[in-house]
């Protein structure tokens, strides 16, 4: 059995490794085995219930396809636990912090093993969209 460490966030500017555990919806939490809840940076996503919250891009795209399209990046879905997140066992994530998300999440740009920026891969699936307030990530092809 997975033991999940208590969440903790990651200083701005700090490199860190994630190997992703679980999933929550399509900008995260992405709960790490290394501790870090993450954030994806620059990306806006519906809430799991449907929902935008105000003063953010809002995406076409449901909630669930948005957490799937994520899961699938992540190598897949594992199965479900019983708050609703979906296991996922990922390749490790390489990420930069920029602080607190707020709560107890770590806003991040990360990158997957094959090198792709983990929020442009998420524009690129149509499900999500880029929040121009806080991006600061990279020109995505």
């Amino acid at each position: 059995m997975l033991a999940i460490l208590a969440a903790s966030i990651v200083a701005a500017g700090q490199t860190f490794t994630c190997t992703p555990t679980h999933v929550w919806d399509g900008d995260g939490p992405i709960w790490c085995a290394e501790g870090p809840h993450v954030r994806i940076a620059g990306i806006a996503a519906r809430e799991m219930d449907g929902t935008c919250r105000t003063n953010q891009p809002c995406p076409d795209a449901s909630a669930i396809e948005t957490r799937d399209a994520l899961v699938d990046l992540l190598g897949g879905p594992r199965g479900t636990i019983s708050t609703g997140h979906v296991v996922v066992r990922g390749a490790r994530l390489t990420c930069r912090s920029e602080g607190s998300a707020g709560g107890n999440r770590t806003a991040a740009w990360c990158r997957l093993p094959n090198g792709a920026d983990l929020s442009c891969s998420m524009i690129q699936t149509r499900t999500v969209l880029r929040w121009d307030r806080y991006w600061k990530g990279p020109a995505c092809r």
